[in-house]
């Protein structure tokens, strides 16, 4: 026999895919929806590009910078400077200053370079009346940038610790908060 209940019928889609939702939840344990999580998100992965990702992923970050404020992104970069230096060595942070020193070298011209060498020299010749040249261990008057990002990415981690690292992280951060905070 048909119930003929008029709450049923009644029922919001709302009220009635919270209900259902409640049933199948108490039916089905956690591998069941770990599993149908899986399995749609290989078939997503099947029929989108990398460009899909990269949309949602700048959709998600332009929501997440008009929903969160400064501090949140501050305490974000804090953790994740820390967690970082926890759990990297030195030829991690000279491995990365390369890559940096690598990027640099792509992006500015030899103008760029002659600009802080004057002025890194000037620095160095003010803090200890020295005017030699920064590049005493070889004659070559010209070093690659890419030698020259990898040497500042060595002598930067010979020289400061994981404090260093997580100023640096925090400076990063603050500098990136700042600019969400202009959009």
């Amino acid at each position: 026999m048909a119930r003929n209940n008029n709450d049923d019928r009644n029922m919001s889609m709302e009220e009635g895919g919270r209900k259902g939702g409640e049933a199948t939840a108490e039916s089905h344990g956690k591998e069941f929806y770990q599993e149908i999580g899986r399995k749609g998100g290989e078939a997503t992965a099947e029929s989108h590009d990398k460009e899909f990702y990269q949309e949602i992923g700048h959709k998600g970050g332009e929501a997440t910078t008009e929903s969160h404020d400064k501090e949140f992104f501050q305490e974000i970069g804090r953790k994740g400077g820390e967690a970082t230096a926890e759990s990297h060595d030195k030829e991690f942070y000279q491995e990365i200053g390369r890559k940096g020193g690598e990027a640099t070298a792509e992006s500015h011209g030899r103008e760029f370079y002659e600009e802080i060498g004057s002025k890194g020299g000037q620095s160095r010749s003010d803090n200890n009346n020295d005017s030699r040249s920064v590049n005493d261990d070889n004659d070559s008057p010209k070093m690659s940038k890419e030698e020259a990002g990898r040497k500042g990415g060595e002598t930067t981690a010979k020289t400061h610790d994981k404090e260093f690292y997580e100023e640096i992280g925090e400076k990063g951060r603050r500098s990136r908060g700042k600019d969400n905070d202009d959009k």
